[in-house]
């Protein structure tokens, strides 16, 4: 089966991977976004999925503006290939290149749709503090995220698992689901299911307003807001930004997924009722753990933070870097 890859960041590296090491799969091209001013040396770097493609000896095109270069969409259309293969791209295909495949343009998606369509799935499941999502697998139309379903697949969410974490198992499952969906498509195995447009929610890109923490939020909104928006929630301390990268809700309803130094904590609950402070205040230091924080209802332990110009550290090495005190209080993040 000959395709084009269509993908940018590292969740689309496994899926490339699994194709160009398929033995029946021959990747005829790779697209992917212009190269990009990262870091501090501000030097252009390629995409992940670039790298990729370039150690394979795979053409790779990097159009501003895919539907509008003329370069590109002559070469789309001679190539010749069985299916575009599309995984976090990050521009909008034109119904021409749609049209230019045999199979189709077949997405791979990082949510159980028609849930979170969008260009942030995993981040806004996680804040939503979903316990399931998965891979979505579909033939694209002109619409975002709008066609007709394919295969699924899913995966439950851990407490403690943070947009990263869950970014890696999905592509990981999207990749093997990708490969299964272009073989039984090819011989008619799958029939394409229309998506239920009453059921759609939306999973839109995040804004940096959005990594503020609100001190008035319950403990498990803010520690749902710190793994689905990692690592760059951030909070006030000492009138200076802080990010705060995990957490831990402490309460009776998740003791059962807390690991076992944080039960303990979580049994002395009812001895903390004449601690308990003002939304942002510590209430408490657990020795060789971190801070607990009291939030708007419930409390929060920090698990691991990380002050500016600094590398991130431990709720304990926060706590005696920075000598923090009982009563002290962290405000809302900007």
């Amino acid at each position: 089966m000959k395709v084009v890859f269509f993908g940018t960041p590292q969740f689309a590296v496994p899926t490339l991977e699994k194709l160009l090491n398929h033995p029946e799969i021959e990747v005829l091209a790779v697209v992917t976004q212009p190269d990009k001013r990262r870091e501090r040396g501000n030097q252009l770097t390629p995409s992940p999925v670039k790298a990729i493609a370039t150690a394979a000896q795979v053409p790779v095109w990097q159009p501003q503006r895919v539907k509008k270069d003329t370069e590109t969409l002559t070469h789309l259309k001679q190539i010749g290939a069985d299916a575009f293969v599309v995984v976090a791209y990050g521009q909008i295909l034109s119904q021409e290149i749609l049209d230019m495949p045999k199979l189709g343009c077949i997405n791979v998606h990082g949510s159980i749709l028609p849930k979170y369509r969008g260009a942030a799935p995993i981040q806004w499941c996680l804040y939503n503090g979903e316990t399931q999502t998965g891979i979505t697998t579909m033939l694209m139309d002109a619409g975002m995220d709008t066609g007709a379903m394919l295969l699924f697949a899913t995966t439950p969410i851990g407490l403690f698992d943070n947009a990263q974490d869950l970014a890696q198992k999905l592509s990981t499952i999207g990749a093997d689901l990708l490969v299964e969906t272009l073989f039984k498509l090819e011989r008619q195995e799958v029939k394409p299911i229309a998506q239920d447009n009453s059921e759609a929610t939306y999973a839109p890109l995040i804004k940096k307003e959005s990594y503020g923490l609100d001190w008035s939020k319950t403990s498990w909104q803010l520690h749902n807001q710190v793994r689905g928006f990692y690592p760059n929630c951030t909070a006030t301390f000492r009138s200076q930004s802080l990010k705060i990268t995990s957490t831990a809700p402490l309460g009776h309803a998740y003791v059962q997924q807390l690991p076992e130094e944080l039960k303990g904590l979580v049994e002395r609950l009812p001895d903390w009722s004449k601690e308990l402070g003002t939304p942002g205040e510590v209430v408490s230091i657990a020795k060789g753990i971190g801070a607990i924080v009291q939030t708007g209802e419930g409390l929060l332990l920090l698990r691991e933070v990380q002050l500016a110009g600094k590398r991130p550290q431990s709720g304990w090495d926060f706590v005696n870097g920075t000598r923090l005190a009982v009563g002290e209080v962290l405000t809302n993040g900007v």
